[in-house]
């Protein structure tokens, strides 16, 4: 009998587990079916008929592509920026522990914590005050770097968490500096979490609309673009465009995923090597 609960309640799990991952993917899903899809109109929502025109000219709006293009530039700076201020700001917490640390860490959450909306208005309450700053792709930038560093800060620290900082006594003993301490023993061991930040800060940024909203001004992003044009016309380059920036975003996660595994297995065999 308890086996049989046991079998039933890693069913009903699984079969929730699934519904689950169906309900999230299925928007990801008709994303890329719709870019296969042949409108008869001006919005690319019915299923009307299968083509590969659209994936043959996927550049063919000019906004779009404008757009798409701006928002890859936003979030390249954006996270390049924050990814090293994150970084920082993770192995200060991490290795020392000092005065202030407590609330530096309540400072880090707070991003996360608040509404969009809020921090938003707020930046643009903020840029409004200031008469040197004009609305744009900088004010975007600085938009973004604030709510980029929070998630780089905690995902970096995560990583190494449990760093063993030994490693650095042991290389110092041995006569290397600080910074070749640092480039040849922590870099490389930190740089997995450091890579896993960046990704994700470059798909906070390239997917943000409400902050992006309150402090675009004249400039226009890629999800601004879309707001925009679904009121009057939603061209099956969109779908397109997406899945695209979809691939691309799969294929660095399975090649960071691959060259981790070989990674592991290149230390593990040579743990395993006999002396």
């Amino acid at each position: 009998m308890n086996s049989l609960r046991s079998r039933i309640a890693r069913t009903g799990l699984n079969v929730f587990a699934g519904i689950g991952l169906v309900y999230l993917f299925m928007p990801i899903f008709f994303i890329v079916l719709f870019s296969f899809n042949k409108p008869k109109g001006n919005f690319n929502i019915v299923w009307q008929e299968f083509t590969f025109d659209n994936w043959l000219s996927p550049f063919s709006q000019p906004s779009l592509t404008s757009a798409l293009w701006t928002s890859l530039q936003i979030s390249a700076v954006a996270t390049v920026i924050s990814t090293i201020f994150g970084s920082m700001i993770a192995l200060a917490l991490s290795r020392r522990s000092f005065k202030g640390s407590g609330v530096i860490n309540l400072l880090l959450v707070l991003p996360l914590t608040t509404p969009e909306i809020v921090l938003g208005s707020s930046l643009a309450t903020l840029f409004l005050g200031q008469t040197f700053v004009s609305f744009g792709f900088v004010t975007i930038v600085i938009a973004h770097v604030m709510f980029q560093v929070s998630f780089v800060a905690l995902t970096v620290r995560a990583r190494i968490r449990g760093f063993d900082w030994t490693l650095e006594n042991a290389a110092a003993d041995l006569g290397a500096t600080p910074w070749r301490t640092f480039r040849l023993v922590t870099f490389p061991l930190v740089l997995p979490g450091v890579l896993a930040a960046a990704l994700l800060a470059f798909a906070l940024s390239i997917d943000d609309f409400i902050i992006t909203f309150f402090n675009s001004g004249t400039t226009v992003t890629f999800p601004l673009q879309i707001y925009g044009a679904a009121r009057v016309r939603i061209p099956p380059q969109i779908n397109v465009l997406a899945s695209l920036v979809l691939f691309a975003s799969v294929a660095l996660l399975v090649i960071g995923t691959v060259r981790g595994q070989r990674v592991q297995a290149a230390r593990a065999s040579g743990r395993k090597r006999p002396k």
